[in-house]
């Protein structure tokens, strides 16, 4: 009798080692938080990431440095960030929960307005400088580097001279309000391809789109 439960334990260890861990991935959405940023083009990382809790039904709580949720798709567990540390300080909230959870930088998703991109335009890249963007800037230097992927939302350029911080930090005007809803749907699908079928197919099906 003992022997049989040994074997049958003995088996049941080997079959959970045989289970792959669950990969986990970190989708940091970019912005200021406070109501009065809530509307604006600066705050389009947490529309997208906003969208996608209600698409995959989860909710957000309040944690150390930001707003956390998490979802899991199809063995993979996703972790989603809006932190509260505002823009130019976004490295260290995003650096806390990657060690936190231990997850790899291979698995990390960035999203951020992009004023050198027409309004609505998705575009994601696995390295790449900070554009000027003080969010990226901050997470590069906390992060010791620009191997990381992100995912630019544009938000245009319609601004006079000497105007662009207000554009960036204005809310979004008529025609573009009308145009967010299928433009952030169609974010949704990039985050989850991004997850299920990696940054190489997710590219070359959404960028430019």
């Amino acid at each position: 009798m003992w022997s049989w439960f040994q074997r049958l334990f003995k088996q049941t260890d080997s079959e959970a080692e045989a289970i792959p861990p669950m990969k986990k991935y970190l989708i940091a959405g970019l912005g200021n938080i406070g109501p009065e940023y809530a509307k604006t083009r600066h705050n389009i990382g947490f529309k997208v990431l906003d969208a996608f809790a209600e698409s995959r039904v989860f909710t957000f709580e309040s944690k150390r440095l930001g707003d956390l949720g998490n979802v899991r798709i199809k063995g993979r567990s996703i972790y989603c960030l809006k932190p509260s540390t505002y823009m130019n300080r976004s490295g260290k909230a995003v650096q806390y929960w990657m060690e936190k959870e231990n997850i790899p930088l291979e698995n990390l998703l960035i999203i951020t307005d992009d004023l050198n991109l027409p309004f609505g335009t998705l575009r994601l890249k696995t390295k790449g400088s900070d554009g000027g963007h003080n969010g990226l800037k901050d997470i590069q230097q906390v992060l010791g580097t620009t191997a990381y992927a992100r995912f630019r939302f544009g938000i245009g350029d319609e601004f006079s001279k000497g105007r662009q911080v207000d554009y960036v930090l204005g809310e979004w005007d008529e025609t573009e309000s009308e145009k967010l809803p299928e433009r952030l749907d169609r974010s949704v699908a990039l985050l989850e391809s991004f997850v299920l079928a990696g940054p190489k197919i997710t590219m070359n099906q959404y960028n430019g789109t």
